[in-house]
């Protein structure tokens, strides 16, 4: 049975005006009129008045069952809500009651013609759309003190970002003050790290190389969809409980450097040695928190945590995509339309938690030389004693579809799990309870931070660097040249590359000592020319409501490395829990803390490694920015501001060294669309090669149209392919399939520099679908061109009708 609470709002301006005349009126007209008279008159005003009471919260009643809250009561400055009954209300069953919103919205940039961000490779440029790119935002606040709240972000982006923070805190400043509680301290920007993004939008030097620079669409795109998100999430603000369950998800993810994995102590390995299948060397576990509403309890959302690389996608894929979870987050969402206890609106997030040396190309690494072996154990190398011929192998492998298929499929296996423990959350899931909600967030200098051990001893971080075996890649994405993995100490690779790395800057000898067995390639932390080209200010965050403790990780942890920060910080929220005052409504002594780990996020701080792992100098090891003692800091830094989590906390930390904004000055090699052509028999939108009369079930179909470039408009919340299909009943063309849709496909092809000419093709895949009947269909496809005079004009294709059997 749903609860329904009273919300106790202080009266409005309007009412209080009322409430003055009325008592105004009722005193004028004491002094006139007879005793008996005077005393009827005031019983009919009093009754008058208790109706209008009593009508306006029928009508917040019914917009609350509705879920359209009036927002203006949960925003700053607004009295703070007291629940109809005890103070031990707020707390039941079903877990402590608190402040829930989620958004969703569109953040696709421009999909064709700029570099993709991940395997950092220039041949690599977007022509098309597999699926739209999506921020979703999760709000979470202490419904006695709204101004304390966090938004966790979770983008289908290769990670968070400095400028895309900056400009997203900016934009929420402007907003006005309903989103003043939004800042510096409990904003989180995670990404998917999905590789089939757009690139061109980072805020430092070295991601921007790949990609010719920086491209303010595409950044703009991310920014303006992720303030979007907000603004939905901040706007579906209403009361609602938080339940946590954890399960296990199979066949999703394998250790891709199970060598450098191996360095850890055995002991401590041994402690997640389950069975042959869960031998410990990634984590199996997905943990999920369901959103859910009081006022009728159906659910809003659900944000998971669990690690799996967005390399499903190959490095010769150049369409864009969310990669495996923005595939789990679509089946989520769509499997939720239309059920019974699910409202909506309802927004899947599939956040990444400690993902550095996990591959969803559970097959392990091969050989593509034809000999038919796997890649050497150690170094991730073949006959030829280099890397360019190792290749990780999805579950589908085999299917010449730049990884599509085997993507599909390691997002399914996470979305079938989650979706089981959803189903089955109210019996095996736990409540989160304990009122407050708390954040936390710093800047930290890793050049040189000093820092004790548990042992007392004293060690440092260094300013960035990365070694070798950067240069190598992983079997997800090999890099070039002789570099390998497993290159401590002196590298093993060509003396030219040393003259190289001198050439752009020669460490200094403090430096290589500071990074001990790592050979330093790119010395990025000590060149700021012509800015820096990777971060040595990083983010320290961590939010806290409940029991539940969430570490944003601005790298990529691997998975010991994420285990020991989340054990440490585990036992860190036991004491602050436990120690928490007697009188405080926190209720979380007798409950377990719950830790999550999610990134890479608010900034890309490349790897964070264990110093076991980082003494083998693996790809993970080499990319581990700050030196072997990285991981300690962050955990040291952590534990240091988890006082600030505590329920009895009101203050925080000082903002420290704020990190430069590149925006403004990110030099761009990037040209844009100068304009688009066609032939004078042809319009655009005009169809070129056109259906069949009719296909089986199953079948692919395909149009191919006179096309423009879409970076003329990225049509954000909207689409440029489709699927419509005719209901007889109804006599009209509905619209079913769309270019966030996995099965629909829109690609992209110039077929003239010179005049300007491009193609597009839409592809549907039916063999994908399931559920849809025979009927009659078409395709149909929007576009935009661009005059030599720079109009941009909106224009629109159709196939002809066709028929599934």
């Amino acid at each position: 049975m749903a609860e329904y609470t009273l919300l106790k709002a202080g009266p409005s301006e309007n009412e209080r005006r009322t409430d003055v005349l009325l008592d105004e009126d009722l005193k004028r007209e004491d002094t006139r009129l007879p005793k008996t008279d005077r005393r009827k008159r005031i019983a009919t005003r009093l009754a008058t008045l208790a109706l209008l009471c009593i009508a306006f919260l029928v009508s917040q009643f019914c917009l609350e069952n509705q879920g359209i809250l009036n927002f203006s009561y949960w925003s700053d400055g607004v009295q703070d809500l007291e629940n109809h009954g005890s103070s031990q209300e707020n707390s039941t069953q079903t877990g402590s009651k608190y402040l829930l919103g989620v958004g969703k919205a569109d953040i696709t940039g421009p999909v064709v013609e700029i570099n993709m961000m991940g395997y950092a490779d220039t041949k690599q440029l977007g022509s098309g759309l597999r699926q739209r790119l999506y921020s979703r935002a999760f709000i979470v606040g202490d419904i006695h003190n709204p101004k304390d709240r966090f938004i966790y972000l979770v983008l289908d982006t290769q990670s968070g970002d400095t400028a895309v923070r900056y400009a997203v805190l900016e934009d929420l400043a402007k907003l006005g003050p309903h989103y003043a509680a939004y800042g510096q301290q409990n904003v989180a920007v995670t990404g998917t790290h999905s590789h089939s993004g757009p690139g061109a939008w980072l805020n430092y030097l070295l991601p921007q190389i790949t990609s010719k620079g920086f491209d303010k669409q595409s950044y703009r795109a991310i920014v303006d969809g992720v303030v979007l998100s907000i603004k939905r999430a901040h706007e579906s603000l209403q009361p609602g409980y938080l339940t946590a369950g954890t399960t296990k998800v199979t066949g999703a993810n394998i250790n891709r450097s199970l060598y450098a994995y191996l360095a850890n102590p055995g002991e401590e390995r041994a402690q997640y040695n389950a069975s042959s299948e869960d031998d410990g060397s990634v984590e199996k576990h997905m943990t999920l928190l369901r959103f859910q509403r009081a006022s009728d309890g159906k659910s809003t959302g659900i944000l998971t945590w669990f690690p799996v690389h967005g390399t499903s996608m190959l490095g010769n894929n150049s369409l864009i995509s969310g990669d495996n979870k923005g595939v789990a987050a679509t089946l989520f969402e769509k499997s939720a339309t239309g059920a019974s206890n699910v409202a909506e609106g309802f927004v899947a997030g599939f956040s990444q938690a400690s993902v550095g040396d996990t591959s969803p190309n559970v097959l392990g690494a091969w050989c593509e030389d034809g000999s038919g072996q796997q890649c050497s154990f150690r170094n991730s190398t073949c006959s030829d004693g280099k890397s360019q011929h190792c290749h990780a192998r999805g579950p589908f492998f085999r299917i010449k579809d730049s990884g599509a298929s085997s993507c599909y499929e390691i997002g399914k296996r996470q979305f079938e799990p989650a979706r089981d423990l959803f189903d089955n959350l109210d019996k095996e899931g736990i409540p989160i309870s304990g009122s407050s909600v708390k954040a936390f967030h710093t800047f930290q200098s890793m050049s040189n931070f000093t820092f004790p051990l548990k042992n007392g001893t004293y060690v440092q971080t260094c300013p960035a660097a990365l070694g070798y075996s950067f240069a190598a890649g992983t079997s997800d994405g090999p890099g070039a040249f002789d570099f390998t993995q497993n290159d401590p100490g002196a590298p093993s690779a060509s003396p030219v590359w040393h003259m190289v790395s001198g050439l752009i800057k020669t460490p200094s000898k403090a430096q290589q000592r500071c990074h001990h067995l790592k050979p330093i390639l790119l010395d990025v932390g000590e060149i700021e020319i012509p800015y820096l080209w990777t971060p040595n200010i990083v983010d320290i965050q961590a939010f806290r409501v409940g029991q539940l403790v969430i570490i944003v990780s601005p790298g990529e942890a691997t998975t010991m490395a994420g285990r020991r920060w989340k054990g440490a910080v585990y036992e860190g929220a036991k004491t602050l829990l436990s120690s928490s005052s007697p009188s405080s409504s926190e209720n979380v002594k007798s409950v377990e803390p719950i830790v999550v780990l999610g990134g890479p996020a608010n900034s890309y701080a490349h790897y964070i490694s264990t110093t076991e792992e980082y003494s083998i100098q693996r790809y993970e090891g080499a990319s581990t920015l700050y030196g072997p003692h990285t991981l300690d800091a962050y955990i040291n830094l952590t534990l240091s501001h988890l006082p600030f989590l505590s329920p009895s906390s009101t203050s925080s930390p000082p903002p420290g060294p704020l990190p430069p904004n590149n925006v403004n000055r990110s030099l761009s090699f990037i040209t844009g669309v100068v304009y688009d052509g066609k032939s004078f028999f042809k319009a655009y939108g005009d169809v070129l090669v056109d259906v069949h009369p009719s296909y089986a079930l199953g079948a692919t179909v395909r149009a191919t149209f006179v096309g423009a470039n879409p970076r003329n408009n990225l049509r954000l919340e909207q689409t440029f392919a489709a699927v419509e299909r005719y209901e007889e009943a109804k006599g009209v063309w509905e619209q079913i399939r769309n270019d966030s849709d996995w099965s629909l496909i829109y690609k992209w092809r110039k077929t003239s520099e010179v005049l300007g000419r491009s193609e597009v093709e839409i592809v549907w895949e039916t063999g994908m679908e399931r559920g849809i009947g025979e009927g009659r269909y078409r395709l149909r496809y929007w576009g935009d061109a661009k005059s030599v005079g720079g109009k941009i004009t909106a224009f629109e294709g159709s196939s002809a009708v066709f028929v599934l059997f």
